[in-house]
């Protein structure tokens, strides 16, 4: 059984599966009882482990004696899914610089492809947004943002006054493993900023925050669970009925740009990933998406019901 310090990392990590991903309760355990597995195996073998002391070829020992108890294809694809999905979370918490799952190899057996916002239903969902409030200035440009540049949460919520280069038409982003890149910024997310920033002037702020753009009333940075609460309840305030969250609006982003012809090379560099078949999803998303709309307006598509 995981020791205190486990334990309180999983009561994290539960909370982060229940609200930032959107996870049902069955997927929620399904992920912590992975994860248990896993350190059940490790503890017994290395009592007193941490999380810092977990290498790649302690990951490939464990699965290796899983794929001896017969576990099918599927099974194995999702199990090492959940564990890239803990030790990225670690490394957002900063309990790790980087995860020793990341080389573990998922066995291929299809894409689930992510949920996918219109322009119009974005439009809709910020127009929710009441702007007379204390803070509807800041959601507003915090979401368009979020869209405008494809960012994740945690670079949302950290991104830095001295990160925008207004003239230059980007915005310095630090993602995942602290590594920086630049993505364009549009007009329109610069607009909104602008409309946010008098309000942002006339806090106060901890002194330990003064640069990061978006604050609470307590002058410190909001927090991921907020900006997923934010969106779940705009959208539904917009009678959006899919399953949306704050990496919905960032699904969308990339979406879009392919559907509109942009290159994968580009995309990947402006989504931060390090490989490119993790970007390559949106092709498949492209096809269903191309695949869709000609079922529903060719001539010669046959119609149902």
């Amino acid at each position: 059984m995981p020791d205190k310090y486990w334990q309180g990392l999983l009561d994290r990590y539960k909370v982060y599966l229940r609200l930032e991903r959107s996870l049902s309760p069955a997927s929620v355990q399904a992920y912590l009882s992975d994860v248990r597995k896993m350190l059940d195996h490790l503890l017994t073998l290395y009592p007193g482990l941490r999380a810092g002391e977990i290498t790649l070829p302690l990951l490939e020992s464990f699965l290796t004696e899983l794929n001896e108890t017969g576990i099918g294809l599927r099974t194995q694809a999702r199990l090492i899914s959940g564990l890239r999905s803990f030790f990225n979370f670690l490394v957002m918490e900063h309990e790790l610089e980087v995860s020793p799952a990341t080389l573990l190899e998922i066995p291929r057996t299809g894409r689930r492809l992510p949920e996918v916002l219109s322009v119009e239903e974005i439009d809709r969902i910020e127009a929710q947004i009441d702007l007379s409030r204390p803070g509807g200035h800041r959601d507003r440009a915090m979401l368009e943002v979020m869209y405008g540049c494809g960012l994740r949460v945690s670079e949302v919520t950290g991104l830095r006054i001295s990160g925008i280069f207004r003239a230059e038409g980007f915005v310095r982003i630090t993602g995942k493993g602290s590594k920086e890149r630049l993505v364009p910024i549009n007009s329109r997310a610069l607009h909104e900023i602008d409309l946010y920033l008098p309000e942002r002037r006339n806090m106060e702020t901890d002194p330990a925050y003064t640069d990061i753009l978006f604050l609470n009333r307590r002058g410190h940075p909001l927090s991921r669970v907020y900006l997923f609460k934010l969106v779940k309840e705009l959208a539904r305030k917009a009678g959006i009925t899919k399953n949306v969250s704050p990496h919905t609006f960032r699904h969308s982003f990339a979406t879009h740009l392919m559907e509109g012809g942009a290159d994968l090379r580009a995309i990947q560099e402006m989504l931060g990933h390090e490989s490119i078949q993790t970007t390559e999803i949106y092709t498949h998303l492209d096809k269903e998406y191309l695949k869709s709309t000609i079922l529903e307006y060719h001539p010669r598509a046959e119609k149902e019901g």
